[in-house]
């Protein structure tokens, strides 16, 4: 791989940001399931929040993002915002079905 195709040190780190956000928010979408419980919970609350933090970086990174990074954050984002409207689409779940949410639902 030639120099130029070579990420950086700062653009690995940003991508890893990047994903961090995108997998918090499939997993608060319950499109796949949380690492640690190994179910599938569903919380759009913090899906929304976790869409709106990668909107933010977006907007705080304008203009400062190579090519490729802007690219993988437009595209993040992007899929993100669709998987989330999906999931608005979709019927409330009914009692009994983990929300991800606690108790007090």
């Amino acid at each position: 791989m030639p120099d130029e195709e070579k990420l950086s040190r700062d653009e690995i780190l940003f991508l890893h940001l990047v994903s961090m956000f995108q997998i918090a928010a499939l997993q608060q979408m319950g499109k796949i399931p949380n690492p640690l419980t190994d179910k599938t919970e569903r919380d759009l609350e913090q899906a929304k929040i976790s869409v709106d933090m990668l909107g933010m970086i977006e907007a705080k990174t304008k203009g400062n993002l190579s090519g490729r990074e802007e690219e993988f954050l437009g595209k993040v984002l992007f899929e993100s915002r669709m998987n989330y409207l999906d999931e608005v689409k979709k019927p409330a779940e009914q009692p009994g079905e983990g929300t991800g949410k606690g108790p007090d639902e």
